[in-house]
């Protein structure tokens, strides 16, 4: 176990502020530095968050020498050459989702990670929701039985979104619905078929070449009993807001469908001598659990009023984004560097779990035709 704290720098401060306050009141932190190319966004945040060092390019931070590791919260087509600037200069990485857009990307993280011996982590926050804890609980203490079958989508409307989203192969950015399901079975998803469907606006299909705003893919495991089903959408599909999974097991399933309502819990009634069982179900609102984070950290769990209304991350100190995931995320990546492992999501999790959603695409150009997903294991 290392005997100092670290320096993090957080770069990209659209989203990645909601991550640098929790690292400077993490106790195994010690200095934070940020970095954005917005030279106002930068200088504001760092004026009212108190952080004194600033940078406006990673470039910057890496020259520094100041750092032990870099979390990466910038647009998706940068994510892969900056991780591999980042493990290529011999720090530790996180990064937001997805990993990377190709595969070839994927493999070039795998093996910058282990020819660099630091720790890389993709900074996915759907297994590190209240839902998906209270999931794991309930499987852990063997409350699903037989895992018969998974589903998860991921629907969001990105209109006026940043150009870089504009037209975007939907199932490129598919970890939050593909993530929880291969987490709660232990598996890695071996091949694929998919179908894109509905009509998208000409503009949007230059970027990229994608015609589908909305793609569904069904994947089989690496256990063969096992399959599962994920739908994610970007345009054109009048949807709330929802990253949603649904568990189905022999004894009890359990259902999430709105990103503000309960889950759904299904229990399995006694075999009778009538046609088919009782099946009991509730609504269910899972717990927080914030004994499993440092007492400073498990605040940002929860909504906090906070009087600054004009705060450019009021998120932040209000607490709860993305269902409480933040402080989980921060603390799994510190402390596995702290105690010198893998983190949760190292580097060949996270490639298997963003190349299910790569290959998924592919299927899809090619009309529904199997895709095998390859591994990173080895």
């Amino acid at each position: 176990m290392l005997n100092k704290k670290l320096n993090v720098a957080v770069v990209g401060l659209q989203f990645g502020g909601q991550f640098a306050p929790i690292y400077q009141i993490h106790p195994d932190v010690d200095q934070v530095g940020i970095c954005d190319t917005d030279t106002a966004l930068l200088n504001e945040y760092g004026d009212k968050f108190g952080i004194a060092d600033r940078y406006s390019s990673l470039a910057d931070v890496l020259k520094s020498g100041k750092y032990d590791a870099v979390h990466l919260v910038t647009p998706i087509h940068s994510h892969a050459r900056q991780t591999l600037e980042v493990l290529n200069a011999g720090l530790h990485c996180a990064c937001t989702v997805p990993m990377a857009t190709t595969i070839e990307e994927l493999k070039a993280i795998v093996a910058a990670q282990k020819a660099s011996g630091k720790n890389f982590m993709m900074m996915e926050t759907a297994v590190y929701t209240y839902q998906y804890l209270q999931a794991e609980e309930m499987k852990a203490k063997g409350e699903f039985g037989r895992i018969q079958f998974l589903r998860g989508a991921h629907y969001q409307d990105m209109e006026n979104w940043p150009s870089y989203w504009m037209g975007l192969p939907p199932m490129h950015y598919a970890t939050h619905a593909i993530a929880p399901l291969l987490a709660i079975s232990e598996a890695r998803a071996t091949k694929v078929h998919c179908f894109g469907s509905g009509v998208m606006r000409e503009e949007l299909h230059r970027q990229f070449g994608n015609p589908y705003p909305v793609e569904t893919a069904i994947f089989q495991l690496d256990k063969p009993d096992l399959s599962a089903e994920v739908t994610r959408t970007l345009f054109h599909t009048a949807r709330d807001y929802m990253e949603s999974f649904n568990i189905y097991g022999e004894n009890a399933s359990l259902e999430w469908h709105m990103e503000k309502e309960p889950l759904m819990l299904f229990r399995m009634g006694p075999l009778t001598e009538g046609r088919g069982r009782d099946i009991h179900y509730e609504r269910i609102a899972p717990a927080a659990r914030p004994e499993t984070l440092p007492a400073e950290v498990a605040r940002y769990m929860y909504h906090q009023d906070h009087l600054d209304e004009n705060n450019p991350h009021l998120s932040v100190l209000q607490g709860g984004a993305h269902h409480g995931s933040h402080p989980h995320l921060v603390h799994e990546f510190v402390r596995s560097i702290m105690e010198e492992r893998k983190p949760r999501v190292d580097a060949v999790t996270a490639a298997n779990w963003t190349a299910a959603g790569i290959c998924a695409h592919e299927s899809a150009m090619k009309g529904g035709a199997e895709v095998i997903i390859p591994s990173f294991d080895d």
